[in-house]
């Protein structure tokens, strides 16, 4: 205990900086997840009201569905787009300037929601949802970097399981501020809407009192004095010598190393087995059930007898599992590592699938299976923040040098972003058709990458980034080329992650 006191003071310069860069990182990707579910009905009125007004007919059935399935998936695609020129801007422009852009992107956008209704245009909230988009893939590319540059060794695996924290904290809020006794009622909902550039005005304030990351203003910018001086405010006075060393190396490294671009990096041999990893993480965070299980989670609230008055406060419970399961996996993250944590929270969230595929089928017959259901969606919420949530963006940080992380960052937001956008217009149909069996596919993915990741994914646990290469090169060249270099470029570096 009296360890964690003085880390707490040694290091509180590099926690304030956490706290800011989570606010306005991935809580609002989160907050805007879930927000718009609670005032999709009174939008869907004014969108009608409005179309009234100037045609003096209301909007067709099949029109407002699709007309309001577009204000929710274009903030896929603006998130799409941030994500791609993200990549390239941080590398020119450096992250921290990058990062203010899109809380000034977020600003606008939180304009455009609070003032349409008043404006009586619907076509605001179509551009705001979008702007939102764009700002959200800036933050979202750029939070897991910079907070995974600026942590020391020992404390990388709890700073990077921070960014799943402010996750579900942005989940968790878009649920609470959007019930009706706050701002989910109809005369509030664009305040509710507008309410995330908040998060986003605290965060353009506060940053600039921040410094960026000590490895890219060694490694990129090459200024050893504001690195140093970096280092002592993120990280207080004391014996640092060793990280400074790893930070040394790395740069080292990069002199025979260029910074690849997007294409460049899916043909790297040096990097096959980390492009691998991520795609496999990425895509079972995905598509491993959590989307099901919060869809699945209402009508199972139902069927157990849960008042309808009732079922946003327990929706809001399951929300908070994740959130303050996610919390103690930053806890634990350090001491079980991180294959374990992802390989064995694949494995619990398997069997909690079979499970409760299984409850979902017999509900009927046996009416204690509504009971054993709802225990079920708890279990899976909590094993899932508890391990692939907080430990597959550690991992995404961690197996990229400095060189290669923009680039990377740009493909795992494309994933991310397809994935939601893909996801969004399937998942409906998925579910019409197999009912609860849908469960089943999930099953079958999580059990692929539970076993994909106990045989191949070296533990990243307390290495330097340069002690990972070396494991990831024994899978990449074998294990006779194991010190083979990331790759045999001339001796010069080009920061441009264009595709």
């Amino acid at each position: 205990m009296a360890s964690f006191f003085s880390d707490v003071i040694q290091y509180q310069g590099l926690y304030q900086m956490i706290f800011i860069l989570g606010i306005g990182g991935s809580f609002p990707y989160g907050f805007h997840i879930s927000v718009i579910n609670s005032p999709s009905e009174h939008i869907q009125k004014f969108i009608n009201e409005t179309w009234i007004q100037r045609h003096s007919s209301p909007l067709s059935l099949e029109k407002m569905k699709l007309l309001w399935s577009f204000i929710v998936s274009v903030y896929g695609i603006g998130g799409l787009l941030g994500s791609i020129v993200c990549g390239y801007l941080t590398t020119k422009y450096r992250k921290k300037k990058c990062q203010m852009f899109s809380n000034l992107i977020m600003l606008v956008a939180a304009l455009f929601m609070g003032f349409s209704k008043m404006a009586g245009s619907f076509e605001m909230i179509l551009i705001g949802r979008l702007l939102y988009g764009v700002g959200t893939g800036f933050s979202l590319n750029i939070h897991p970097q910079y907070v995974g540059e600026i942590s020391p060794k020992k404390l990388r695996g709890f700073t990077n399981a921070t960014v799943a924290v402010f996750l579900t904290l942005g989940k968790v809020s878009g649920q609470l501020v959007g019930l009706r006794e706050i701002l989910g009622s109809e005369s509030l909902w664009p305040w509710l809407l507008a309410s995330s550039g908040l998060s986003a005005l605290v965060q353009l304030v506060t940053l600039p009192f921040f410094p960026d990351s000590p490895s890219y203003l060694l490694i990129q910018k090459g200024n050893e004095e504001a690195f140093r001086k970096a280092i002592r405010k993120l990280w207080g006075e004391g014996d640092h010598q060793a990280e400074v060393d790893d930070i040394m190396k790395e740069k080292a490294a990069m002199k025979i190393t260029k910074t690849l671009r997007v294409l460049e990096v899916l043909k790297e041999r040096s990097l096959r087995w980390q492009l691998y990893m991520l795609m496999t993480v990425m895509t079972t965070l995905q598509l491993c059930g959590i989307n099901a299980i919060y869809f699945y989670s209402s009508e199972v609230f139902r069927t157990a007898r849960f008042e309808e008055d009732l079922i946003p406060y327990v929706s809001l419970g399951v929300g908070l599992c994740e959130c303050l399961s996610s919390i103690l996996c930053s806890s634990l993250i350090e001491r079980f590592g991180r294959k374990l944590l992802l390989w064995g929270g694949y494995t619990l969230m398997s069997v909690v699938l079979a499970l409760l595929t299984v409850t979902l089928a017999l509900q009927n017959r046996f009416i204690w299976m509504h009971y054993f259901s709802v225990v079920l969606i708890f279990l899976f919420v909590i094993f899932y923040g508890l391990g692939p949530s907080g430990a597959t963006i550690a991992i995404m940080v961690e197996i990229f040098s400095q060189s290669f992380r923009p680039s990377a960052f740009v493909i795992v937001g494309c994933i991310n972003w397809l994935g939601l956008f893909i996801l969004g217009m399937i998942f409906s149909f998925i579910v019409e058709y197999l009912k609860s069996f849908c469960f089943l596919i999930f099953l079958g993915i999580l059990a692929f990458s539970a076993i994909f990741i106990y045989v191949f994914l070296p533990e990243t646990k307390g290495k330097s980034i340069m002690e990972i290469k070396a494991d990831f090169n024994k899978l990449n060249f074998g294990k006779t080329q194991a010190t083979v270099k990331e790759n045999s470029f001339p001796k010069e570096q080009i920061f441009c992650t264009r595709l």
